[in-house]
C-alpha cells in the first residue's frame, strides 16, 4: 500500500449522505464517483446513499455493468483474470458517463408525461431516460439496459475500481466526475469482505482466499496507486 492511504479522513455515513445531498441539491446533473480496491465497500455505500436520497434525487450507473461477457473473455484468453481493466468495455463506460453528463433536466417528475403516466416501464424516447447496464453476480454476466436513469434526477452515483486510472480510456472518467471518493478501509477488513463474498457465490474457503489474495490483491495494488487523484480519501466508521 502507498502513503496515500496512511491518513484517510475518518467519516460517518451521515456525513457522506449530507455531502451527497449537497451535490443533488444544486438541481443540476452531478456525477459522484466512488472508488476503491475490491472489498472497499463501494457497492454497499452506494446502495445506502441511493436508499437514503430516494429515486428523485439519485440513480446509479455502476462501472461493473461494463464487464465483458464470459464468452468474450474466454475468446480473448482473459477469463482467468476477470476484473482486470482490460476485461471491461471501458470505452462504453466513458460514453455512458458523457451521455449522462450531457442529457439532463428534460423531464420534470412533478408533471409526468400523460402518455406514459400509467406505464411501469419508462419509455426512453418520450420520458428522457438513459438506461445503464448492471452486473449480476448470480449470473456472472452483465445485463444491458437494466437501470433506468431519468433526466430529472440530479445526482448519478457511479462506483467501481478503475475510475481514477491514468490509462486510456479510463483517464477520461476523472474529468466527467464532479467529486470522487476513494474508500480506504483497513486491509484486514477488506480482505475478510472479499473472502466472504467469494464464498457466498460458491467458492470453497481455500479458493475464495486464493482469489482474494491473488487476482483481487493485484488489482488492489494498482487501484491504490490512483488514490491521490481522488477528491477525498475516506475511511468510513
Amino acid at each position: 500500500m502507498t502513503n496515500a492511504l496512511d491518513h484517510p479522513i475518518e467519516t460517518t455515513f451521515e456525513q457522506l449522505l449530507e455531502r451527497a445531498h449537497g451535490l443533488a441539491a444544486t438541481g443540476e446533473r452531478r456525477i459522484l464517483g466512488i472508488v476503491g480496491a475490491p472489498g472497499a465497500g463501494k457497492s454497499h455505500l452506494t446502495d445506502r446513499l441511493l436508499a437514503a436520497l430516494g429515486p428523485d434525487l439519485a440513480a446509479a450507473a455502476p462501472m461493473d455493468g461494463f464487464h465483458l461477457a464470459g464468452s468474450i473473455l474466454t475468446a480473448l484468453g482473459r477469463a482467468d483474470r476477470k476484473g482486470a481493466p482490460d476485461t471491461f468495455d471501458g470505452e462504453g463506460y466513458v460514453a455512458l458517463l458523457r451521455r449522462l453528463r450531457e442529457h439532463s433536466g428534460t423531464a420534470d417528475p412533478a408533471t409526468p408525461n400523460p402518455a406514459t403516466a400509467n406505464q411501469s416501464t419508462p419509455d426512453p424516447a418520450r420520458d428522457g431516460v438513459i438506461f445503464a447496464p448492471e452486473y449480476r453476480r448470480d449470473l456472472k454476466e452483465s445485463v444491458g439496459s437494466a437501470i433506468p436513469i431519468h433526466a430529472h434526477v440530479p445526482l448519478v452515483i457511479t462506483e467501481g475500481n478503475y475510475l481514477l486510472l491514468p490509462d486510456h480510456p479510463w483517464n477520461q472518467v476523472h474529468e466527467l466526475l464532479d467529486e470522487s471518493w476513494f474508500l480506504a478501509p483497513p486491509s484486514e477488513l477488506r480482505l475478510d469482505r472479499l473472502t466472504a463474498r467469494h464464498r457466498s457465490f460458491g467458492k470453497s474457503a481455500e479458493a475464495a482466499s486464493q482469489w482474494a489474495l491473488g487476482p483481487d490483491e493485484r488489482n488492489a495494488e494498482r487501484i491504490t496507486l490512483t488514490a491521490p487523484r481522488a477528491s477525498t480519501i475516506w475511511r468510513l466508521l
